[in-house]
Parts: C-alpha cells; structure tokens; sequence
C-alpha cells in the first residue's frame, strides 16, 4: 500500500505527450494552446478615440481658441478626415481613427455644439487625451499568447483579433470508461431491490466533458474470460483505461487478475486514504494507462479529481520541469473532524464565502462511499492529513472542488 503523496507522484511520473492537432478557433475553448499567438499588425493598427466628441488639434486650444468649426464627423471604421485649420474639428465617435492632423479628443460632455460649431466650455484639457495610441497594446509580431495555456473566451477573442483562425491545440488521449459488475443495469431499467443503476461511468465521463475529453463507455459482467478479452480490446484501441469497479478483494474482482494475464504492469495496488482505498494503477508497453478505481460512486469520484485530472492537466500542459499543474486551493475548516485510523482522510465539504472573502469549509461526511446522493449537495472534498486524528475548527488544508460555490 503507498501513501497518497506516493500514488500523486507514481502518477505523476507517467505524464504523456499526446501530440499536437489543429483545430478551428471557434471549436477551442477549454483546449491547451500548443503555440505561441502573435499579433499580425499593431494593436490597436492606428490611433483611435476612447470617446464620443470632436478631435482637435491642441495647440489649437493652447492658443486660445475655443470654438471650432465642424468639418466632418467619423464613425468606427471610416476613414479619417484631415482638418485643414486650427479652428476646425471633426465629431468623432468612440473606435474611430484619428486623423493626423489632430491629436487631443474633448468628449461631448464637456461641448456646446450649436450651427455647425463646437464650443468648449471648460477650462483645461490635456494634450492627447482620450486617446488610444496605435501599437500602444501589443506591437505587430509581438507574442500576445503563450503556449501551454487554457484556451478561455478571452483568448478565442484574441485570436479572432489577430486573425488567427485555426489553432494549434494539445491533442487529447483517447480514453474509454469501463463499469464493471453484474449488479448494474442501463439507466432505462427498472432495477431489482438488488440492483442498482449505472451512475459512476456516466459521471466520470460528465467531468471529463469539463476538459473537452468525450470518453467512450463500455460495461464488463462479472465473468472472467469477458473481462480479460474486453479489456485486452482495449488496451489495443486507446491510450487510458478507466476503471469502476472490480478491483478490491471479493470473490469477483476479477479486474487485477486480468490486468496481470494481460502483462499489465502494476504501479501500485491500494492507496493509504478513505475512500479509495482499493484503488489500482498500472501502464501497458510503456503506452496504455489503466487507472482502476473502487466501484463506490464517492471512491471514484474523488479518485478521479485527486488522481486523474491532474494527470490529465499536466499531461495537457507539458510544461518544461513542472511536474504537477493543478492549481493548489485551500479552505478554512468550518466544524470540528475526527477520523482516527491510519488513512488520509477525504472528507466531503459544503463551500462557503463569508463575508472576509474566506473559503469556508463545513464537513457533511454523508454515509459512506456508497452515498452518491451525498456528492450532489457537497462542493469538494477535503484532504486530511493522516498523520492527525483530530482536526479542528479554524485550520486550514488543501480541497478538491467538484462543484462551484454559488452564493
């Protein structure tokens, strides 16, 4: 049996690179960039008014002068129209281009603007006002994403700016889903009192939906020349096996057994922690991953986001000497927690902001790791550390969230 922190770096430790692909940019949300995005000109491409008014030229206004004549008015996207006099002035609205010939912009606000004139009706201005300089946010050829990188709306926005409309994205694993047991029925059955519906496989494929992986999902009865041919398929057909079920220490886990025959090599079996215990992790010819997590629905929920997303992030990323991307989050203990045996205790908490700005965390333990119905009305788990028993009100330790706080 390993610790926690031992499974996190044998995992860790078999982080791959899947390749690159490219993708059109509207279709790369939530994807990682795999190249670094230039600007293809000066951003902004020319000088443009922040706001709705008339452009001046100031020395115009240093001069005394007042009242301008209007000669023209620019919208966003219209060439700009040169003044020709001191006194004259062009309305210009906010995104256009500035002409030339003016340099300082005076918004309506501060106008009287009567018979084709526009008179100023304060005191001071400032020369260059209200100005967006040209190449004043990124200069052409300047990198303006780096790679290695989420793709978020604001960086579909900028690439759409830079006119970048096909990315280079890290190309994700292939990864099946596979239930195992013959206590489970499809969702569309009415089960017996002593069957249960197929929840963890469908869940476990919802989070990976989050990462813009889509899973395939396939089901293993508790038959043992079954489960070694389906999973030999597999081990053929993609680069990560995931596991729910079939691989603790009863009569027809026939999940480690197979893996053996099919020279699978074992990483590790069992990890020190509740729940999860049972969990299992190996590799194939150096190429296919099989993470097998206990069947209990909170088991492989919190095996998933301990384990296999941050796998799956730093796999996505591949970040020169950075062996573990997951952003680390803390939250205060909100309630008293003892848990005495010798197990890293992950415990489901309810999230909450108070009004100091701080993350607090109330334990709603639920009633074991078959309580999927627990998972639903809690935001994360809390990891605990098992070298305590009891922890207190106050103290503060790392979570695991799999669902956002809403106030």
């Amino acid at each position: 049996m390993v610790t926690v922190e031992e499974a996190e770096l044998i995992i860790q430790d078999q982080v791959k690179d899947y390749g690159t692909e490219l993708i059109p940019f509207e279709s790369a949300l939530g994807r990682v960039l795999a190249e670094d995005i230039s600007a293809d000109r000066d951003l902004p491409p020319c000088n443009k008014s922040t706001m709705d008014g008339i452009a001046i030229s100031y020395s115009a206004f240093e001069k005394g002068i007042r009242s301008f004549q209007i000669k023209a008015t620019i919208a966003a996207g219209d060439m700009p129209i040169e003044i020709e006099n001191e006194d004259e002035c062009v309305e210009i609205m906010t995104g256009a281009s500035l002409p030339d010939t003016t340099n300082t912009v005076i918004r309506y606000e501060d106008l009287e603007i009567k018979n084709g004139a526009a008179l100023v009706v304060i005191e001071e201005i400032k020369n260059g006002q209200n100005i967006h300089r040209k190449g004043k946010d990124k200069k052409a050829n300047e990198v303006v994403a780096v790679a290695n990188q989420f793709i978020t709306p604001a960086l579909i926005s900028m690439a759409a700016s830079v006119g970048k409309s096909v990315l280079l994205v890290k190309k994700l694993a292939k990864v099946v889903v596979i239930s195992t047991g013959d206590e489970l029925v499809d969702v569309n059955v009415h089960p017996s009192p002593y069957q249960v519906r197929r929840s963890n496989s469908y869940a476990v494929r919802a989070v990976l939906q989050q990462y813009c992986l889509l899973a395939d999902m396939l089901h293993i009865p508790d038959e043992p020349k079954i489960t070694k041919e389906k999973i030999e398929k597999c081990l053929e057909d993609y680069d990560v096996i995931i596991l729910s079920g079939g691989v603790s220490m009863g009569k027809f886990d026939y999940v480690p057994k197979a893996l053996e025959e099919l020279n699978v090599t074992r990483l590790f079996h069992k990890v020190q922690q509740r729940p999860g215990k049972p969990f299992w992790f190996g590799v194939h010819e150096d190429r296919v991953l099989i993470f097998a997590f206990p069947g209990n629905p909170v088991s492989t929920f919190l095996c998933l986001h301990r384990y296999f997303i941050p796998w799956l992030e730093t796999s996505g990323r591949q970040i020169p000497n950075s062996k573990f991307q997951t952003s680390k989050v803390y939250a205060i203990l909100d309630d008293d927690v003892a848990f005495t045996p010798q197990l890293q205790y992950f415990v489901q908490v309810k999230l909450k902001v108070n009004e100091q700005g701080q993350l607090l965390a109330t334990p709603d333990e639920g009633n074991g790791s078959g309580d999927f119905a627990n998972l639903a009305d809690t935001n994360a788990f809390m990891e605990l550390p098992l070298e305590q028993s009891n922890f207190r009100k106050g103290e503060v330790y790392r979570i695991w969230p799999y669902k956002q706080v809403i106030a």
